[in-house]
């Protein structure tokens, strides 16, 4: 055997080597052979392997067309190093199992792990990184095709992990596009989660996280946000996740964070708030949803400002009487005030709950009167003489004009 590996060697720089699989060799082979700081080239064809371990310092550069494929068998990439890069190369056939979590590419108690530039076809889970730390996840395609939840697993999915940038990602067919659950520090930017079947991201227990930039279209569910703090969530896009149970973004339980920049566009709610405290929610775009924002009076001392309502069937709703948080300076398309003063801010106070979202609450199929006259009549006379709505809920400054 050592005589073989030996003549897979292709050059020597420095202190490295430089390895050659091909479906001939093997990978694990040839992976297994090779000492810590080589690279290894896999050059174009199919691997028809599995559990293929990487317990030392490697470089995999794979040549387009190089594919592993497990056959519908367990894990097909281990990684139990430091300092591995998995570059170029496709995964496919991680099989489903009820008892275990079968990944394409599986990473556990590695640092400094970067996976680019490489595909994942219909895998039970795509990446999946335990107990990981200052990785980097990029450039990469993960689609599935997953019929129903129970027998989907997520594409991205990270457990105990501090410092993971996951970037330029698109992600599609899971059950969840990108899943964290305890970890630290992560960045997420610039990828595109859609068509998952619960979630395009969701993530628990998972503070001083930040997200930009990213797009999630078209997910069973939307996004879950949940039992974390510090969260940044900048110049997002939420858009067309539609179903009874659907959100461009649900909070819950979320402290000292900022919400800014975002488009929430058609969605059956752009934003849920449940149990979420000291939120500042500003710069954001709530167009042509179902609900824009449901406030649920559990969360207080939340800001939202400078954001734009317009074209939505329900701006706000609550279901309290008390309102624990402020609103100003916002763009409500419905706002029909006046600014005599001329300084682009309404004179009087804006109340964005209408009556009708409070009898849409409490008796759901009222929804087909939404664009009755009767609806019309009954807000004009809630406006008039204010009886039902929250009175603390208001935007003491509308804005004019959309920001």
């Amino acid at each position: 055997m050592l005589a073989l590996l030996l003549l897979l060697v292709l050059a020597r720089e420095g202190d490295s080597r430089i390895w050659r699989a091909s479906p001939a060799t093997g990978l694990g082979r040839v992976v297994a052979g090779a000492a810590a700081r080589d690279t290894v080239r896999i050059t174009p064809g199919v691997y028809h392997e599995d559990s293929v371990r990487v317990i030392r310092p490697l470089t995999l550069l794979s040549s387009p067309g190089a594919v592993l494929d497990g056959g519908g068998g367990g894990h097909l990439l281990i990684v139990r190093a430091d300092n591995v890069l998995v570059r170029g190369l496709t995964l496919r056939g991680a099989g489903l199992s009820y008892r275990a979590d079968h990944a394409a590419l599986l990473a556990e108690n590695s640092s400094g792990l970067v996976v680019e530039n490489c595909r994942f076809e219909d895998n039970y889970f795509g990446i999946y990184l335990a107990r990981c730390r200052n990785s980097r996840l990029s450039g990469n395609t993960l689609h599935a095709q997953g019929g129903r939840e129970t027998s989907a697993g997520n594409g991205i999915h990270l457990w105990h992990c501090r410092a993971v940038e996951i970037t330029g990602n698109g992600i599609s067919g899971h059950r969840d596009g990108i899943y964290l659950e305890f970890v630290r520090q992560a960045r997420l930017q610039d990828n595109h989660s859609h068509a998952n079947l619960r979630y395009g991201l969701h993530f628990m227990f998972s503070d001083s996280c930040r997200y930009q930039r990213n797009e999630f279209d078209s997910n069973g569910a939307g996004v879950a946000v949940m039992y974390s703090r510090h969260v940044e969530m900048r110049g997002n896009d939420f858009h067309d996740n539609w179903g009874p149970a659907a959100y461009g973004v649900l909070l819950k339980e979320i402290s000292n964070s900022q919400i800014q920049g975002n488009r929430f566009r058609r969605n059956t709610t752009g934003l849920h708030v449940e149990a979420s405290n000291r939120l500042h929610v500003s710069g954001n775009e709530f167009l042509r949803n179902g609900w824009a924002l449901r406030l649920l009076a559990n969360s207080t001392e939340g800001l939202y400002e400078d954001n734009r309502f317009t074209a939505n069937a329900f701006d706000v709703v609550t279901n309290g009487w008390q309102n624990y948080s402020r609103f100003r300076r916002n763009y409500w398309d419905r706002h029909r005030g006046y600014d005599l003063d001329r300084d682009g801010f309404g004179d009087a106070a804006f109340r964005p709950v209408s009556v009708f979202a409070h009898v849409v609450e409490d008796q759901g199929p009222a929804l087909v009167l939404l664009r009755s006259l009767f609806v019309d009549l009954l807000d004009l006379a809630e406006r008039a003489f204010p009886l039902l709505t929250p009175i603390t809920l208001r935007d003491e400054q509308p804005r004019m004009r959309e920001p």
